[in-house]
């Protein structure tokens, strides 16, 4: 049975319950900590990286942390936190911010499913790669600029870099 299947065959699919069969169907490893809330561990390029999803009935509103370990030197945070102004002008859907207490880098996204609306697998598809890409996307800036004494502006040259041609 296929993903698609398993969502149309229960129109009332709770979103959490969405991503369970979503993780399920592709290997992920997961933990679902209440009815509201699930953890998923992916594997990047980079790193692993844990997503948290939370389902917010209040408001309607399925929140997605994608996180990933991160304790660059304090002499750094000014232009860590410069370069995270300029990641987040370069992105639409999400922003990174950085939780100090907990060292992490985060990127943050919240679906709207307002009025009662059903999330379908294209969306939990679209919502996990989009997390994934932009922390793949952004991570050798990240390190760059927290390691390599890079500036903010030069490290982000080598996150929104095209390549040209053919390998």
């Amino acid at each position: 049975m296929s993903v698609s299947d398993n969502f149309i065959m229960d129109n009332e699919l709770h979103p959490i319950d969405a991503v369970e069969v979503y993780a399920a169907d592709n290997d992920w490893d997961f933990d679902r900590l209440t009815d509201d809330r699930i953890v998923l561990t992916v594997t990047g390029q980079w790193r692993i990286y844990s997503l948290t999803l939370a389902w917010s009935a209040r408001d309607e509103t399925l929140r997605l942390i994608c996180s990933f370990e991160m304790a660059p030197p304090a002499g750094r945070m000014p232009a860590l936190y410069d370069l995270l102004n300029r990641v987040n002008d370069s992105v639409w859907s999400g922003a990174f911010t950085y939780w100090t207490e907990q060292r992490m880098m985060v990127w943050r996204y919240g679906l709207a499913l307002s009025g009662g609306q059903v999330v379908g697998p294209e969306q939990i598809a679209h919502l996990m790669h989009s997390a994934v890409t932009a922390a793949e996307r952004f991570y050798p800036a990240f390190q760059l600029v927290a390691w390599g004494d890079a500036e903010p502006q030069k490290a982000l040259q080598v996150a929104i870099a095209e390549a040209y041609g053919r390998a």
